[in-house]
């Protein structure tokens, strides 16, 4: 069971566990899923005609046009109306967001795209249940609708959930997602702080030696069996208009399993990294690093397999939990600065050389140690050995 906090601070964490899934209880829930399909297709033809004809669809428009086709459609009306309800929900939550950023003149590449049709061959299925819809009873799930699925518990949920949402994923699985308040575990304080550097050679290099990240390479040791795969697909690629052959079906979901366990051995790395790290501190300066651009450079594979953004984001969330001071520092300029005495440098440091020297006062570090300790610096902090004041223009963002 993975535990994942939802929003700035709203108070909540999402516990996603397995769901041992009957032959009768898919046929439920696939039912389910295509009268939710059907509400939110209608929603979409019913938003645009309305928006052809100058005229508002709101939720409440789309509440009484699901409430008529209720009660005129006996095949719509046989599911419950709580999942139906809310992926109207979900499609004026969509459309609200699209339509913002086109009020906001975002940049296109910014900006999230208007709601489209869900096709059956090419989304998964996902139900949301309010409180009202659903119930939890000697550890099984019971869903509006008679549905009762097995749930695969490795921990009890710390509180009462509020709503579930039950989905497939792309390899057949089905999980349930429950909604719980958040509930805070401090740890005792232990004086200490420490400063972040992500890299790629280093996923993560720190002021502390002994709390640096490696580079895990999950993603390099199966390299050997994703390729293995890929020539079996490639060898077994059904001609265009041809049905794909039960070979290349299968080669395809071996190859989407094998990433699948990538995914969950970054994301368990992620974690028991970012505990022993939030457990050994009180406060953490973290570079806030972007790694997105890394993917149109010459360093995209390495990067990705790094998997920055999932580490940063477990150390945050584990932070928040253990009510630690995790501050996100501007990255500008970071590999320039020194962290003794502040001044820098006139030209950029190339990737090649891994040895910051400052021609201000002489000091001599590593590279990625120095721009650990310069995150220490610029958020306020003083440790051990370091002097001068937070570089000018850096900026101060809190993460909780």
């Amino acid at each position: 069971m993975a535990a994942v906090w939802e929003g700035d601070g709203g108070g909540h964490a999402r516990y996603t566990c397995r769901l041992r899934v009957s032959v009768t209880a898919r046929a439920g829930l696939e039912g389910e899923w295509g009268r939710c399909r059907w509400a939110w297709n209608e929603c979409v033809a019913r938003s645009r005609k309305a928006h052809a004809e100058g005229e508002g669809c709101g939720p409440a428009r789309l509440d009484r046009m699901l409430t008529r086709a209720r009660a005129v459609t006996p095949w719509l009306a046989a599911g419950s109306c709580v999942p139906q309800q809310q992926i109207i929900r979900d499609f004026a939550a969509s459309r609200t967001k699209a339509l913002r950023g086109i009020k906001d003149r975002l940049p296109v590449r910014r900006r999230a795209g208007m709601p489209r049709h869900k096709r059956k061959r090419e989304t998964d299925p996902t139900l949301n249940y309010t409180r009202r819809g659903f119930r939890l009873k000697d550890g099984r799930l019971h869903l509006a609708g008679g549905i009762v699925l097995t749930v695969v518990w490795s921990r009890s949920l710390p509180a009462e959930s509020s709503s579930v949402r039950v989905y497939r994923d792309h390899l057949g699985h089905w999980y349930a997602s429950f909604v719980v308040p958040a509930l805070l575990e401090p740890l005792p304080p232990t004086g200490a702080v420490i400063g972040i550097d992500w890299g790629v050679r280093e996923t993560a290099t720190t002021t502390s030696d002994a709390h640096d990240l490696p580079h895990p390479e999950h993603g390099a040791k199966a390299g050997e069996k994703l390729s293995r795969y890929d020539r079996m697909m490639a060898r077994r690629r059904p001609k265009k208009g041809q049905a794909a052959s039960k070979g290349y079906r299968e080669a395809k979901r071996w190859r989407a399993k094998t990433y699948a366990k990538i995914a969950r051995q970054r994301q368990e790395t992620a974690r028991k990294w970012a505990k022993k790290v939030v457990r050994d501190h009180d406060v953490i300066a973290v570079e806030d690093f972007r790694p997105k651009f890394l993917a149109r450079t010459s360093m995209a594979r390495k990067a990705a397999d790094a998997a920055i953004g999932v580490t940063k984001q477990a150390l945050i969330e584990m932070g928040r939990k253990h009510v630690r001071d995790v501050r996100l520092v501007h990255p500008a300029h970071t590999t320039m600065d020194c962290a003794r005495c502040g001044a820098r440098t006139k030209h950029a440091l190339p990737l090649s050389e891994r040895t910051y020297t400052c021609t201000a006062c002489g000091t001599v570090s590593s590279r990625d140690k120095n721009s650990a300790r310069v995150m220490l610096v610029r958020a306020g902090l003083d440790p051990a050995g370091v002097e001068g004041a937070r570089p000018p223009g850096a900026l101060l963002q809190e993460a909780a």
